[in-house]
This record gives structure tokens, sequence and C-alpha cells, in this order.
């Protein structure tokens, strides 16, 4: 009998197809789904994982603006799924949800106060679905904006809020970026980057903060470690997606068209994002701040923090980290949040 040729592969397809295996939950107990479902009148994808229903659910919100976390978390959110179930979504223009609609239609939608309703709808939808009468809320970096501003106009749906690269103040946060970038410039002698960075000072002052500013001066900030701590570049990010089981190829090129479509109209919006004013929380509140972040510098928050009154708070320091947590240390990720989130959510549930 003669054996028929198999069929040309990707070698990505097939790394795809041993990492989507490895990831697949097959306890008895545990969570696996995909899907669409209609948040904010349109149809966006969740993704839900967990070895045990049983276990706190969590919502995570995403950076950005469009910068999805599903076709990223096989890199680090496995051994998390060993006590929490996850939920990540592709907000609306972003990922696989960006794919989903015309973007023409949803122009007018792309404000920070329809991503909070959004952010609350989900919610809702987790609880329904899954049986469950609070979830932990998680964001990282721009998504910390769309999480606080969440706990803070329905505490009732929450069992603690975590802020994972927190935005206090997003002028603020420009003005430290572009200090240290220039600093380190002028240490290392990098005449190149002087010369760009010297050309937008005074950063952010009173010139506009136009996306070609914010390019250069996150430019050099990142190169000198203010993104991934100790790293140049952070290719293990960005090309992520490239191995990644849950998205096609479709959805793949759809995360750059998203972050281009949603920047240029939330820009406005996110430059006067301002929470250090904010002198009480109500809900529990929990800040993984990296040493080295200067992506979204972790002084102001550990600032804001510590003027803030909230039924119970916590900042902890990943002395390894940059912006990247998540990744870059993602043992103490999941150590901290078992020692002081998981508690708050187990206790809340026992009192029931």
């Amino acid at each position: 009998m003669n054996k028929q040729p198999l069929p040309d592969r990707s070698p990505y397809q097939e790394a795809r197809e041993i990492i989507g295996d490895l990831g697949r939950i097959v306890a008895p107990t545990g969570l696996q789904a995909s899907y669409k479902t209609k948040i904010g009148g349109i149809d966006q994808w969740l993704n839900v994982r967990g070895q045990d229903q049983t276990n706190p659910f969590i919502l995570f919100i995403h950076g950005g603006p469009a910068a999805p976390l599903i076709p990223g978390i096989w890199q680090f959110q496995r051994p998390i799924e060993e006590y929490f179930t996850i939920v990540n979504w592709d907000q609306r223009g972003a990922g696989k949800s960006y794919s989903e609609v015309d973007p023409n239609s949803i122009n007018d939608s792309i404000h920070i106060w329809h991503y909070v309703e959004d952010a609350i709808e989900v919610t809702e939808h987790i609880r329904h679905r899954y049986h469950q009468s609070k979830v932990i809320l998680m964001g990282h970096s721009w998504g910390t904006i769309v999480g606080m501003n969440a706990a803070l106009k329905r505490p009732d749906l929450f069992h603690a809020y975590v802020g994972i690269g927190q935005i206090i103040n997003t002028r603020e946060n420009e003005r430290i970026s572009f200090n240290y970038g220039l600093e380190q410039a002028k240490a290392h002698n990098n005449a190149a980057a002087i010369q760009e960075l010297d050309a937008i000072a005074p950063y952010p002052g009173d010139e506009p903060i136009t996306r070609e500013r914010i390019i250069i001066a996150r430019k050099w900030a990142q190169f000198y470690g203010g993104l991934s701590a100790y790293r140049e570049t952070s290719g293990y990010y960005f090309k992520a997606p490239l191995l990644s089981p849950d998205y096609e190829d479709q959805d793949r090129d759809a995360i750059d068209k998203g972050n281009l479509f949603t920047l240029e109209k939330i820009l406005p919006e996110f430059l006067e994002v301002d929470f250090s004013h904010i002198y009480s929380f109500p809900i529990p509140v929990v800040m993984f701040m990296g040493c080295h972040d200067y992506t979204t510098p972790s002084a102001p928050t550990a600032a804001w923090l510590n003027q803030v009154n909230a039924p119970y708070k916590q900042g902890i320091w990943f002395e390894r980290s940059a912006h990247m947590i998540p990744w870059e240390e993602p043992g103490k990720m999941l150590i901290s949040l078992w020692q002081t989130v998981r508690p708050i959510a187990m206790k809340a549930d026992d009192s029931r």
C-alpha cells in the first residue's frame, strides 16, 4: 500500500499543537472554554481556564489599549490555573473581538467609560454563567484604568482589585519615563538617543502629547529595561502570538490593526487619567509593582497606596521585574496571589 505524502505543515502550527496539548485541561473538575458572547451590544471573546471550578474566579483585563492577553497566556498562566479560574477577555477593538465587527461601526464607542461598562457586563456574565457571587478583578497596564473605574463604580461585584503596572496619573508616568530614558542615555553616552529625546523636550511639557512623541519617549526608557528588566527588547512578548494555540492567523493580524484603530481614538482620554485624588477605595486593593518599571512607573502607585483608605491594602514589589511582571516573575506572582488575594475571596465565600 502506497502511503500518501503528508501535507506541508508550518513549524509554527506543530508548535501550537504541542503547546495546546500541554495546556489542555483534562481534570474532571476543570474548565476550559473559548467563546464569544454579546457584551455592550457586540460580540466579544472570552477565554476561561482553571483546574478546579470551585476556585476563585479572576477577570484579567488586558493592557494596550488593544493588546490582548489571550495569545500570550500560554507563557505564564498555567500554574495560576491550579488555584484560580482565569477569565481573559479581548476588549472591543482588540484581538479576536476586533474581527467580529466592522471597525467603523464601533468608532463612536471607543471611550474609557464604554470599556468600564463592558467590564461590568463581562463580570455579570461570569457571575451568572459560572455561579459566582463575586470575582477578583485584575488589570495590567491600560487594563488598570478600566479595572480601577469598574471597581469604583460597582464594588459589589468584586472580592478585590489587583493592579499590575498600575496607572495612577498618565502625564506623571510620561514625565518619569522620559526622564529615566534621558538619564540612561546620558549615562551610556548614547548620542542618538540623547538627540531624539532632546528633540521632544521638555516632555510632556505644554506641547500636545502625540503618538509620535510617546513612541520616542518610551523607545529609550524601554531600551534601558523599562519594559522588561535588564532587556533592551521584549521579543518573547511581541512574538508570543506566533505560537498561541488560541489564535488563528486572522486573529494574529488583528492585534496590530486593533491597536492602531483604538489608540488614536482613546489617546486624548488616556492622557487625562488621574486617580491621584482618589483617597478612599471600596474593596481590598493589592498592587504588584515592578522595581524597574518605566513604562508605567511604580513610584506614583506606591505613593497612592500610602494615602488611600481601603478595607485592605497591600503593595508588593517585584525586584526583578519592570512592566511585564506576569512574564518576568511568574512564580512570585502566583505566590503573591495565593498569599494575599485568594484568602480574601475564600473568606468571603465561606461567610455566605
